[in-house]
């Protein structure tokens, strides 16, 4: 994977990726800084089909924005072969992982796959500038939970756990000063380097628990997958505690606390993430929530296993 900092680099990054014309898939706020062949403005989408014919003529693909852009960008990169490259404007990590879930114009999950050519990130500070706080909490712990769980699932190995310690510490110490201060430049540019290195924590080890537990509920009421994820991780880092005790512990130890689930709880206040109740998720689905989580690869990759029941438990204490 290629990654610069500086949206500057951008044109660099993509002759690199062997890409002279881009096809930009970005919501109409952001403007391509750069020629391209095309763009795609609906953001998400599930119209695939269209997309593709309306990127015959390019030979890679430049997504700018949060998740949603870049996961639809990865569904065209799967569909087409083209390669990716990426700016992103929030802290999710969805940069660096070649799944992708593919959305409606409502946010409801209509599919998804992998497969996506990932050839490079640009990165910029000043292009989170401006992002409402319930996003940059939400995402932001999306990218902590990326760091939890790459400690302690299946694929867990020393690189992982290298980025996800350096992840986890600088996600803990920036957030809030982020928050605080929305206009602090340094601060968000931290923050961004903590998401970075969660990203390829992600990259190198996989999900867990948690990120099955998120993707279940906001794909089937269109939630945003940072909030559950704020909601999610705490239950997670809980259930998985009598088995990975030790990998949690040195997850707490890298943001500086022995009570990493009381810290990812706290940070979760931020945004106001307290409860799903509060997103309006209906109290009697949770068991057919449970069913939706525990097919996921997030679920099997966790390192205790997850059974119908334990699951409905978890959905309740977030319920």
């Amino acid at each position: 994977m290629i990654v610069r900092w500086g949206l500057d680099e951008l044109p660099g990054v993509l002759s690199e990726a062997g890409i002279e014309r881009p096809f930009l898939i970005a919501s109409p706020r952001w403007e391509p800084p750069l020629e391209v062949s095309g763009r795609w403005s609906e953001v998400p989408s599930d119209r695939i089909a269209e997309i593709v014919e309306a990127a015959n003529a390019a030979d890679g693909l430049l997504a700018i924005g949060g998740g949603s852009a870049i996961d639809l960008a990865k569904a065209i990169s799967a569909e087409t072969g083209l390669p990716v490259v990426s700016a992103p404007t929030t802290y999710s990590g969805a940069e660096w992982e070649p799944g992708f879930g593919i959305r409606d114009r409502n946010r409801l999950r209509t599919g998804g796959g992998s497969g996506a050519r990932l050839a490079g990130i640009v990165y910029d500070a000043e292009l989170t500038v401006g992002l409402p706080r319930e996003e940059t909490v939400g995402t932001s712990l999306n990218a902590l939970a990326h760091t939890a769980e790459a400690l302690y699932v299946k694929g867990r190995n020393p690189d992982g756990d290298r980025e996800a310690l350096a992840g986890a510490a600088l996600i803990s110490e920036w957030l809030t000063r982020v928050v605080d201060q929305p206009d602090d430049l340094e601060a968000r540019r931290k923050l961004l380097e903590g998401a970075m290195h969660a990203g390829a924590a992600l990259a190198s080890a996989g999900l867990g628990l948690g990120h099955a537990l998120a993707q279940a509920i906001g794909g089937r009421y269109g939630l945003p997958h940072g909030a559950m994820n704020a909601l999610s991780l705490p239950q997670a880092l809980r259930y998985n505690e009598p088995v990975a005790r030790e990998q949690i512990a040195r997850f707490g130890e890298a943001m500086g606390t022995d009570d990493p689930v009381g810290r990812v709880e706290e940070l979760a206040r931020l945004g106001g993430f307290e409860r799903l109740r509060d997103f309006g998720v209906p109290e009697d689905e949770l068991e057919d929530l449970a069913e939706e989580v525990g097919v996921r690869p997030g679920a099997r990759a966790n390192p205790r296993p997850a059974t119908p029941a334990a699951l409905v438990k978890l959905l309740r204490a977030m319920w």
